[in-house]
């Protein structure tokens, strides 16, 4: 699609890095001018009934309190009973559910596709807004229909002050910016770094904001899960050890010989490269929503693989990547690895131009499923990831 050149408007790609990532805000009229939402309102709230997609509603005045959170999915007199202003759908990972919907994460191929979580859709009817609050992850909101009023704030942290009657993570004290107060129009995209508070607000009953978030794992689930996985393959000798011990001050001090020891066990304990390597693929690669993954009702062998491109042309899509499936790989000293939802998979140098190729497409034509079947370890990639549900076969 054109929009990963135009998405950035006058901005080049690296600018963007360097000056706004992670940084500071960034709003770029009309990036994408021409953009129709390719599904209706009626048809995400039609999700937010569905089981197995996560949906919640936002109330300013709900009937037992102020910011009132509704977790779904919802029945439809529900939906039907709701006031005419002031509250707020929200559906997450659409672009798990709808291609169309996914289409859009293409415009964002200046950054790396792992880190991209997925695609949330809001919608809100006039004075609809889920209130001041921060995210700590990066996003880009694009306004899909309708108006939407975005006031800019504080920088927060772990020590800013959220209101304590409500479940939601509002703000007690937002500190508006009144240069960056602004009206976004269909077409116009926002993007907001962590942790900076913002307030959006409807202007309108058709307002429909697309919210790309990014995946950011925390510092304890990073220590927790690599730590976990690591020390599944230490051995039972390592241990704490002090064969340069001294005579104690007291017998009952943990002294700074003692902390540095420690220090120093953990550090050679964590001096994995491929084992860190392997982990971190693992986890940024996780699907958030396992069940969405469909694997066959049969395993498949490697003689379907060889039927499928018996009589395909060269260019015909003979498997996809399912929706909410996320692809990665690392190639790297200490070995090469495909990741798909959360499995790691380690190849030879000689198929890193298949590799690159597949995850580029997210896709396998003819002629690229049959250059894996010319090598056993990228024929079974390929099977390993039919059999999880990570590639299903198109319907034609």
């Amino acid at each position: 699609m054109s929009a990963a050149i135009t998405i950035l408007g006058q901005i080049s790609r690296e600018d963007f890095l360097r000056d706004y990532w992670q940084k500071k805000p960034l709003l770029i009229r009309q990036a994408l001018p021409d953009f129709i939402p390719p599904l209706e309102i009626d048809e995400l709230a039609g999700l937010s009934l569905e089981e197995g997609v996560e949906s919640r509603i936002v109330m300013e005045q709900g009937p037992d309190g102020p910011w009132q959170l509704f977790d779904g999915p919802f029945e439809e007199d529900f939906l039907q009973a709701l006031p005419e202003h002031n509250w707020t759908l929200l559906v997450q990972a659409v672009d798990h559910l709808l291609p169309e919907v996914g289409d859009l994460i293409q415009a964002f191929d200046f950054l790396p596709r792992w880190r991209v979580d997925d695609i949330m859709i809001s919608y809100a009817p006039t004075g609809g807004s889920v209130g001041p609050h921060i995210d700590y992850y990066d996003v880009f909101l694009l306004q899909a229909s309708g108006q939407r009023r975005w006031q800019l704030g504080q920088f927060c942290d772990e020590n800013t002050e959220l209101r304590q009657d409500t479940r939601l993570k509002i703000l007690t004290d937002f500190q508006a910016h009144p240069e960056m107060d602004w009206v976004l129009e269909p077409g116009d995209l926002l993007y907001l770094p962590p942790q900076l508070a913002h307030w959006g607000t409807s202007l309108s009953q058709d307002c429909t904001t697309w919210s790309v978030g990014f995946r950011a794992l925390s510092a304890e689930e990073i220590l927790c899960g690599a730590a976990d996985f690591i020390g599944e393959r230490l051995k039972e000798d390592q241990r704490y050890s002090d064969a340069d011990l001294t005579l104690p001050r007291h017998v009952a001090e943990i002294d700074d010989a003692a902390v540095l020891r420690l220090k120093t066990l953990l550090a050679k304990t964590l001096e994995q490269p491929a084992a860190l390597s392997e982990w971190f693929g693992r986890a940024m690669t996780q699907t958030k929503y396992p069940d969405q993954l469909l694997p066959p009702e049969h395993p498949w062998q490697q003689e379907q693989l060889e039927a499928l491109v018996r009589f395909a042309s060269a260019q015909q899509p003979l498997l996809c990547l399912a929706e909410g499936s996320r692809l990665a790989f690392r190639a790297s000293q200490e070995g090469s690895w495909l990741f798909a939802d959360g499995e790691a998979w380690p190849y030879p140098v000689e198929l890193q131009p298949w590799v690159e190729e597949f995850t580029q497409a997210q896709r396998l034509t003819a002629a690229s499923l049959q250059k894996a079947l010319a090598h056993p370890v990228s024929a079974q990639l390929v099977l390993q990831m039919i059999n999880q549900g990570s590639l299903y076969t198109p319907e034609v």
